[in-house]
């Protein structure tokens, strides 16, 4: 079982560098048992989830070390005072520079796998996201991605949307060796010393 790469530890929480086709959680069967949380557990068997990655998705997950922590921290989610960046490959060339999408989105209960999601004006949730293009090449436009909303699969579906898939996005694109997007960058409160924290794991792409 590989060990993770640790960005940032203390005695209140710890980040880590999820690589893709890693479950956060472990899933249903006992082919599903490695996971982001188990592999953490080896080395601090007190980490708590605070929140998920999809598996296809790579970069920083937080694991809090108390209940008192995994509160604050999962509060501070809710109510969107976490800030997030994210790093995407996209299919063809976005010729606008940066834009905000807010399209609400549900799961697709016609299509149980893999798991999929739609946009739907009416039962949809509520879903935002803003993005700015950071480089431009002749087929491929590289973004980063602000999500305000935390739904599943909200920035594939978000980029689906504008007629640009992420490369390797095997949902909702086309198919390649892994899912170009990347949990870059997270902003957020400490829970015990109330200092703002920002912390970053570059796109290995």
């Amino acid at each position: 079982m590989q060990t993770l790469e640790i960005i940032y530890s203390d005695e209140a929480f710890l980040a880590v560098n999820k690589p893709p086709g890693l479950l956060s959680v472990p899933g249903r069967g006992p082919d599903k048992q490695d996971c982001c949380l188990s592999r953490v557990a080896e080395s601090f068997p007190d980490a708590l989830m605070v929140h998920r990655l999809d598996m296809d998705t790579s970069g920083l997950m937080l694991f809090a070390r108390s209940k008192e922590v995994q509160r604050n921290l999962s509060l501070q989610f809710e109510k969107r005072e976490i800030q997030k960046m994210y790093i995407a490959l996209l299919d063809g060339v976005l010729e606008q520079d940066e834009g905000m999408i807010d399209y609400p989105m549900r799961k697709d209960m016609e299509q149980r796998l893999p798991p999929k999601h739609l946009i739907d004006c009416i039962r949809g949730k509520k879903a935002v996201t803003e993005w700015q293009v950071l480089e431009r090449s002749a087929s491929i436009t590289r973004v980063a991605l602000f999500p305000k909303t935390g739904r599943s699969h909200q920035l594939r579906v978000h980029m689906q949307a504008l007629g640009h898939p992420i490369v390797g996005d095997n949902i909702y694109g086309t198919a390649s060796e892994r899912l170009m997007l990347h949990a870059q960058m997270l902003e957020l409160t400490h829970s015990e010393s109330g200092e703002a924290v920002k912390l970053e794991c570059p796109a290995p792409f």
